[in-house]
Parts: structure tokens; sequence; C-alpha cells
């Protein structure tokens, strides 16, 4: 009998888990090592940060949902992995041993790379995780009560997920709107991205054109190609450089409220297993998910090795989206069953990123096929229909995650949303 660990249980970790078990069967164990006790859809957090989720409508607790599947839970944090002995050292005291581990941990959210930077201890707010989320909320309701104010919204330097800056950023605004008060507050979209709407892809279609227009029609400015470099109480500090990386200005910018997405890095456990991972901590995979060094450790998600899509003044990542971690934890179980079966590993994944952003009453869909130039398929559009699939796609989601079925979740929804077909 094999046993194969799942690390993590986000977006990658929890497909994982299922659709393990349904290939191996009875006859195979599968265990899910997981810092938390509950599976958050992330992409919600930045409803939640302005009221219109709480933590309960986007949460629920993974023990009861993988113990239906006959999938063992263990809530602890990994403080080492002892690769060569395929051994989990745990926070809890447990060690647990392996045939094959899945590694789905995500990222660490490294905001130390900024000094003053963070939610804890720091100066900016986050929209990461639910934790952030509700922090951020109530220093929104703050600000509110205040009256006025300036906004900061943007990414700090190595962030590697941009769209999530631009939904909270629209998302604030259609909430102030609402209100009745988005006229007695500033905006301003500070960004990494060499241009408004690179996203870490080096753009998609008119993505640069329609973002550009979609910040000025809501009133935000903008400040891009933008490395922050420290945050104070109140004030960041802002070298914005040029296409060619020199200084174009510095900008010492007062703000009332502020979210930056921070640098994103490898787990520490993760990145202490000498060959595992890249200088960032990444886990390095080859075509198969598998590394190359370990041959039974596979990793998928937003933890992978994955090199920037251009080569940027300010360092920019590349983004891991939805679909993309799908594919990559299709390619890592399926090539683990076959391994336990003997047979020879082949099933790969697919470089395709498929993306909804809600922009609070409308928002922007975007396809590139594959996601690094050049492409097959380019293709930016916008429209109220992105809200409302968004809005399907979370209830679909989370419904799909507590049924624990393994089908795939990209493939049957935001696929038919968007009228495609086949990719």
């Amino acid at each position: 009998m094999a046993h194969v660990v799942i690390l993590g249980a986000g977006t990658g970790g929890m497909p994982a888990a299922y659709e393990m078990k349904d290939l191996l069967g009875k006859g195979h164990e599968v265990t899910v090592v997981n810092e938390r006790d509950y599976f958050q859809f992330v992409p919600s957090n930045p409803w939640v940060a302005v009221g219109w989720r709480t933590r309960s409508d986007i949460t629920f607790p993974i023990e009861k949902y993988l113990t239906k599947k006959n999938i063992n839970f263990i809530c602890s944090r990994c403080n080492k992995i002892d690769a060569e002995g395929s051994t989990l050292h745990l926070d809890n005291g447990q060690t647990v041993t392996y045939d094959y581990l899945v590694i789905a941990t995500g990222p660490k959210l490294y905001f130390e790379e900024i000094e003053g930077a963070g939610p804890h201890g720091g100066h900016t707010h986050s929209i990461c995780a639910v934790d952030h989320a509700e922090k951020a909320y109530i220093d929104y309701q703050a600000l509110l009560a205040k009256g006025s104010g300036h906004i900061v919204v943007g990414a700090m330097p190595f962030a590697s997920c941009f769209g999530p800056a631009y939904e909270f950023a629209f998302i604030m605004d259609a909430d102030m709107r609402k209100r009745g008060v988005r006229h007695k507050f500033k905006m301003t979209y500070v960004s990494s991205e060499p241009y408004v709407g690179q996203l870490g892809l080096g753009g998609v279609g008119d993505s640069k054109g329609m973002l550009e227009s979609e910040l000025r029609n809501h009133h935000i400015n903008w400040i891009v190609n933008a490395k922050t470099t420290k945050v104070e109480a109140g004030k960041m500090y802002v070298t914005e450089l040029t296409p060619k990386g020199e200084v174009e200005k510095e900008h010492e910018i007062a703000f009332d409220f502020a979210m930056m997405l921070p640098a994103f890095k490898g787990v520490d456990a993760v990145a202490a297993v000498e060959g595992l991972c890249n200088p960032r901590g990444f886990v390095i995979v080859d075509e198969l998910h598998r590394n190359p060094k370990y041959k039974n450790i596979y990793s998928a998600g937003v933890c992978i090795a994955i090199p920037p899509v251009e080569a940027t003044p300010v360092p920019t990542g590349t983004p891991k989206t939805g679909y993309m971690i799908e594919s990559m934890v299709t390619s890592a179980v399926h090539n683990i069953a076959d391994e336990i079966a003997g047979k020879e590993p082949h099933t790969t994944g697919t470089w395709n990123t498929i993306c909804l952003a809600d922009f609070g009453d409308t928002g922007a869909a975007f396809v590139a096929l594959p996601q690094i130039p050049p492409r097959n398929v380019a293709w930016f559009k916008k429209g109220k229909w992105v809200h409302m699939a968004k809005i399907a796609f979370e209830k679909y989601f989370i419904r799909k995650m507590k049924k624990g079925t393994s089908e795939p979740f990209y493939e049957k929804s935001i696929l038919k949303m968007m009228g495609i077909t086949r990719i």
C-alpha cells in the first residue's frame, strides 16, 4: 500500500487530495497536512475586505469533508521536510512518512521584503488571506467614518499576481459609489508592473489600453514601474523607474489606507530542502511536475518555480491562475498514480491562463493560450457578465469542494461561461 501525502489544502491541495483518492481507491492511503483547519476561497477575499462577504461565506472546515472521502487530515504546520528520508516533521510533534509527496503549500507572503509593509506590525493591508481581509475591512470602516482620505492600492516588487490588486481598487471604488461617498476619497494605483495591464504576463490582448481606460473612468491615478522601498505610518516611499531601469522620480505618498500585494517566496520548510527549490524557495519541477532531484516529490500551484514572462525593471513574478493550478494538479496526481501502478508517468500540464477579474459591478476576463508569449490566443473582454460569472463560480467552486468531486472545475464552469468549448 502506498502513502501519498499532500502538503497544503488550498485551491491546489484540496482538488489534489480528491483526485488522488479517486484514482488510487481503497488500496492506498492519502493524507492532507495543512497548518489551518479550514479551507478558504482566496479569490473572494477582496469582497471580504469591503464587507460584501464574511469568513463563513468563503471558508469551511477541512476535516469534515475529507473524512467523507476516506482521506486523512492532520492540522499542523510542517517545520521540516526530510526529503532523503521521505518524512515530514510537524509542529505538533508528529512525523509523517510518505511514498510520494505533493507540495501544494501556496506561497509565503514575504512582507519582510519591504520595511514597514504588512498587516501585522506594518502599515499596509493584504487580501491574500481571509484574516488579512478581515483586518482590512475593519480599517476600511474606520476610513469611511473619517469621511475622506487617500487610498493606495497596488503591488510590491517581486509580487506575482496582480489581478487581485486591480480587483480590490475597483471593488472599493464600487462600494464607495454605492455609499455615495466616492467623491470624498482620492485613489492611486501603485504597482511594480512596467505598465498598466502587464499583469505579470507581458499583457494580454489590449489589457494595457482597457485597464488604463478603466482607471481613468474610475478616477484612479497610477504610478507603475514603481519600486516601493519603505512604508511608514501614513507614508509610502516609491521609486519610479524608466523602461531602462533608471530613476525617473522619487515619490513620498501620503495615504490613509493602503492595500499592497506582497512579494511571494517559498514557505520556509520547503525552501530549506537542499536541491528542491530555486533561490526564492519555489519548487523546481519538470514537465511532469516532479522534482528532478527527489523523484517522489511532486508540486503544483503557486509554490512552483516558473521564470518571469519577461524581464522588468522592477522585479515581478509570473502568476499561477486557477486553470493553471488545476492543470498542474491533474498532471502531478496522474503521474503519481501511474508510478504506483508500475507505469511510466507521462501526463503534462497545459500552460494556459484563464481568469475572471471582478470590478465591483462589472469585470474583465482574459485568456492567454499559452501563458508565455507568443500566443495562439490573447483574449481580453469586459462586461457585467464577468461580475456575475465570478459570483456564480464562487458558489460553484465551494459547493464542489464540499462535495469532494475531482472533476475539472475550471473546464466545467469558467470555460462554459466564456463560451469556450475547447482549448
